[in-house]
């Protein structure tokens, strides 16, 4: 199975998290990240005011029980001999190395060049790329996991949403166009 290290940026905004681990949940994928990661999507929760972290750690602790083998650990000198054009980045390539994924998942491709990556035996993908593939190999599948993340976002926002629109809202337009049509 394909093993793809999720860069916190993927992690953090909720409708991309939920989608990207149902769809893990339907066996596209093997979902990997470090401790650094969840703790990076934890203090960006802080933006969203004083309850925003304790509910990241709580989502955090669920995301951990749901995968208890996904976390990877590296030795500290890994990071020694890495090289990013964002120094504070290099932990994510280091966990994608130690855990043997495939690609890195990233919507920051600036700090993530494929040359780099390449040298390490890594890809890196978007989201929405991911995504979009998935869909190609099990639409029926995909579309239950959009259709599932689109009731919970009308439960927990009190408001409809049209599945097109939530999906681009959430930066997957090509999921949504794929899903949508």
């Amino acid at each position: 199975m394909t093993r793809l290290l999720l860069d916190t940026c993927v992690l953090y905004p909720t409708v991309m998290r939920e989608v990207l681990l149902g769809v893990a949940k339907t066996g596209a994928f093997e979902p990997q990240w470090s401790e650094r990661i969840l703790e990076e999507w934890a203090r960006a929760a802080r933006k969203l005011g004083p309850t925003g972290e304790p509910q990241a750690r709580g989502e955090i602790a669920l995301v951990q029980a749901a995968w208890p083998k996904a976390a990877v650990t590296w030795k500290p000198s890994l990071e020694d001999r890495l090289y990013l054009p964002d120094e504070h980045d290099v932990h994510v390539l280091a966990a994608a190395i130690s855990g043997s994924a495939d690609a890195i998942v990233t919507v920051n491709a600036k700090d993530f060049p494929k040359h780099v990556l390449a040298e390490e035996g890594l890809e890196r993908i978007a989201p929405d790329e991911l995504l979009r593939g998935c869909w190609g190999d099990d639409p029926e599948g995909v579309a239950a996991v959009c259709e599932a993340v689109r009731q919970e976002a009308e439960r927990l926002s009190g408001e409809a949403w049209e599945m097109r629109k939530l999906l681009k809202k959430a930066r997957l337009p090509k999921l949504a166009k794929a899903v949508s049509d």
